[in-house]
């Protein structure tokens, strides 16, 4: 129970609560278009991209290493990386409106997923399905065909960060996730777990620099006086506080802000049991490099959906909660907590590269529910995360078990007292 002093003269500060009517025109208002970046790896075109230096199109990722082998010569090199081509780590703190990378474009709706290309080897047409995958075999002469040039559908990011763990790591990453979970595991999914069945896949994120100042109005408590009441057979706590009327202002930037590209994983929904994905972060994405769709060849990949003004909404909640943790260590003096009742967020510019991220993914569909469950590996660092169906009898046994031993427990205590 809390009982309020008066609250005392207010100082003064800059910036009062917003009205209602200034909040819905200052959420309306949207920062000025910026330059775009231009991304397109113009080394490459699509169709063949031959080793440089045997001229072989059997170009794919090892991932011991993170480049490029050419399974006939054994030559390897790799893409730059964007970080330093495109200039992506400079100037955050100078960012002027909306800058969105050429990848990271609005998609057009008509957009088609399925391109055909003229095979240059022997003159065969190729399709390739951009919505799965952005390579395809020649079925005549057996060379390899990549799509390297952006196509509005949200397929061709700017930038890919490529696999470090190969399979054999991941498969022994999640067994051990799986082992440790096995106690109480469905004894089906026990049966017909088969790690060996992990799958590589890129996923599609939108990485974002920011420069932004936000502001927090609110109420800070500080503790005068504490004590204790008898009332009946209980005791009751009471405390007496001052109540001031906080305010705080903050600018900062952000590097390498990464969210969600896909609609599907930006969602929790009651077919998944969560977002294993965000566990798993954060990615090493300053070490992205050049798009290059040999990166992507044995991998399956998924493309963007959601265009900038779609993640939009999800940038500035995590901007608001990244200000509000810049602004906690000069809130030490309110002992009984600092309650935020308004709070308003100016994005000063933006900087958005749409990216490929490695994922190794096993996935287990629980039948008797539905339930898709997923363990996930982050192919860069290693850190596992994922979900497994449970058997309910063994964790109600495990409940019960537990329960009676502290109830015996209790009683011996109780036996010893008496």
């Amino acid at each position: 129970m809390t009982q309020e002093s008066p609250e005392p003269q207010q100082p003064t500060f800059d910036g009062p609560p917003l009205s209602l009517e200034e909040e819905l025109a200052a959420a309306k208002a949207e920062p000025e278009p910026g330059p775009s970046i231009e991304t397109v790896n113009e080394s490459l075109k699509d169709g063949l991209n031959r080793c440089p230096r045997c001229g072989s199109t059997d170009v794919q990722l090892r991932a011991s290493t993170g480049m490029l082998v050419c399974l006939f010569c054994r030559h390897e090199w790799q893409e730059a990386r964007v970080e330093e081509e495109f200039g992506l780590g400079e100037g955050i703190d100078q960012l002027e409106g909306t800058v969105i990378a050429s990848g990271a474009g609005d998609i057009a709706a008509d957009a088609a997923d399925q391109l055909t290309f003229k095979c240059e080897a022997c003159g065969a047409e190729v399709v390739v399905d951009t919505a799965h995958a952005l390579n395809a075999r020649c079925h005549w002469c057996r060379h390899t065909l990549n799509v390297n040039q952006q196509i509005p559908n949200g397929a061709v990011p700017d930038a890919v960060l490529p696999f470090r763990l190969t399979q054999q790591e991941a498969v022994a990453k999640i067994r051990e996730f799986a082992s440790k979970r096995r106690l109480f595991a469905h004894k089906r999914f026990k049966k017909e777990f088969v790690p060996e069945n992990v799958l590589g896949v890129y996923l599609p994120y939108l990485v974002i620099d920011a420069r932004a100042e936000s502001q927090y109005w609110g109420k800070g408590e500080i503790q005068t006086r504490r004590w204790t009441e008898k009332q009946g057979d209980n005791n009751v706590t009471y405390y007496a506080a001052d109540v001031y009327q906080v305010a705080r202002q903050v600018s900062f930037t952000v590097d390498d802000l990464t969210v969600e590209g896909s609609s599907e994983r930006a969602q929790i929904g009651p077919a998944n049991t969560n977002n294993i994905i965000n566990t798993i972060l954060p990615f090493d994405t300053k070490n992205a490099v050049k798009w290059n769709a040999n990166y992507l060849v044995g991998f399956t990949s998924e493309k963007r959906d959601l265009n900038v003004e779609a993640v939009r909404p999800l940038l500035e909640d995590q901007l608001l909660s990244i200000g509000r943790s810049q602004v906690r260590a000069s809130l030490g003096r309110f002992d009984r907590g600092v309650r935020w009742e308004q709070e308003k967020l100016d994005v000063g510019g933006s900087r958005w590269v749409s990216m490929y991220l490695p994922v190794w993914l096993y996935s287990y569909r629980q039948e008797s529910n539905g339930l898709l469950h997923y363990i996930a590996v982050n192919a860069r660092t290693g850190e596992t995360m994922g979900s497994i169906p449970v058997s309910q009898p063994k964790l109600l046994l495990a409940a019960f078990t537990v329960g009676t031993f502290l109830e015996g427990i209790a009683g011996a205590i109780l036996v010893a007292m008496a």
